[in-house]
């Protein structure tokens, strides 16, 4: 694996985790959600889980996400699972991604296991 050059911004982690949201959607993920885990966790600020139905679509979405931010600066720190497609990890540090097979976030079920966490629903507009 080649490393990446990590680019370090002053962004805003709910921005960032908003536009996160509205990237996987244009790939047509599907129950995106943006977990707010500042008053609960140190882990991040925010979690953005979301879900694809295929490896094709796990992979369009987080290609997408990571294609779209590098333009505005912004790459991931670290990013894992990208090799089977069940679940890809993306870590912006205060922001990370998951992009969820529906059977592999069922059974992990972060909402659950976050349920303190106030969650954000998106959905496609159009």
């Amino acid at each position: 694996m080649t490393e990446k050059k990590v680019t370090k911004t002053k962004r805003d982690p709910k921005a960032l985790a908003e536009r996160i949201a509205r990237l996987s959607l244009e790939k047509k993920a599907t129950d995106v959600l943006v977990l707010d885990l500042r008053k609960i966790s140190p882990v991040a600020d925010f979690f953005v889980i979301c879900s694809g139905e295929s490896d094709v679509q796990v992979k369009a979405i987080v290609d997408h996400i990571e294609e779209e931010l590098a333009k505005e600066n912004t790459t991931a720190w670290h990013r894992e699972g990208y090799d089977f497609l069940r679940w890809v990890l993306l870590d912006f540090v205060d922001v990370v991604v998951h992009v969820f097979q529906p059977e592999v976030r069922s059974y992990y079920a972060l909402e659950s296991l976050w349920g303190d966490a106030e969650i954000t629903e998106f959905k496609d507009e159009s």
